[in-house]
């Protein structure tokens, strides 16, 4: 009997599931090439508990409530290719997802320059720490394995992520097996620390949950999980942010050069925080450059390593 209600109490919960509303852009306004509808709370490892219709909060696609996983695809020109695929985790304080600005406009801007990207529309933590990290991997496992088709090398795929999403692809850096990590990392204003000197305590509340700890918290700081095999990160903040100030990345760069891996700072005098994807702001074109740059070191690297 015990084991009929059990089934019966599954069932429940996977027809709920099953019957959340879910939302997407439309291509035309996110400007990808095609979406991917990957997985949801019950067919994904694990779900993040949250039952309530998804949302779309405003004209910038901010997206709430996020249960299932969307891959917006953004092709480059076979013409310009470079070979090289980025997968991008948009921000939005692990509350909600910036698609519009952290997402679809950088991932134009990759495409136009010859890199690949997508756009992951992950499923927020809702105290499920491992469910955003799952939804990168699977961004990056769908890049090395479908983005063949579309030019891209499996070996040239890295992790780009503003915010809260700079915080996801810096753990995606570092919690993943080694033989699966993404080439690279560029982390923008990214969270880093949940540690009460620092800083965001928010985003960690919503990731590891009410009952965490100091402890946890420390563990699960980026600068505490870097290692010899961390990949390459570049890292882009504004100097004048108040709300992930400038130390959240200097952290993480100081953790990465003690263990002699390639980094670059590029801190910016003014824009405070959420100028990613906005051609208005006064240092958009140099940020552009950057990442551009950035872009052709890694490619640099990678082909100097595989004639050797």
């Amino acid at each position: 009997m015990k084991r009929f209600s059990l089934l019966i109490l599954l069932a429940s919960i996977s027809l709920a599931a099953s019957a959340q509303k879910r939302v997407e852009v439309s291509l035309k306004d996110s400007g990808a090439d095609e979406l991917v509808h990957y997985w949801d709370n019950s067919t994904a490892p694990h779900s993040n508990g949250i039952t309530e219709d998804e949302q779309i909060l405003n004209s910038k696609f901010d997206m709430a409530q996020t249960s299932s996983t969307d891959f917006y695809i953004y092709k480059a020109d076979p013409k310009i290719a470079t070979g090289q695929g980025v997968v991008i985790v948009p921000g939005g304080g692990y509350y909600k997802l910036s698609m519009k600005f952290d997402g679809f406009m950088i991932a134009q801007y990759l495409r136009s320059i010859g890199v690949s990207a997508i756009v992951v529309k992950y499923r927020l933590p809702n105290g499920h720490r491992e469910v955003p990290l799952e939804d990168a991997q699977a961004g990056l496992r769908f890049m090395r394995t479908e983005g063949v088709k579309w030019g891209v090398d499996p070996k040239q795929v890295g992790i780009l992520g503003s915010s809260a999403g700079g915080y996801l692809a810096g753990h995606a850096s570092n919690a993943t097996p080694d033989d699966e990590k993404p080439q690279f990392s560029i982390m923008i204003y990214s969270v880093v620390s949940g540690m009460k000197r620092s800083l965001d305590r928010g985003t960690f509340g919503l990731m590891l949950g009410r009952n965490r700890t100091d402890v946890e918290q420390e563990s699960y700081s980026l600068q505490n999980l870097v290692t010899p095999s961390t990949p390459p990160a570049l890292l882009l903040l504004a100097d004048d942010d108040v709300r992930v100030k400038p130390e959240h990345s200097m952290a993480y760069y100081k953790a990465l050069k003690y263990y002699g891996i390639r980094a670059a700072v590029h801190s910016f005098p003014s824009g405070g925080h959420g100028w990613a994807g906005h051609d208005e702001w006064r240092y958009a074109e140099p940020c552009k450059r950057a990442i551009k740059d950035w872009l052709e070191i890694m490619q640099k690297d990678y082909l100097t390593n595989l004639n050797r």
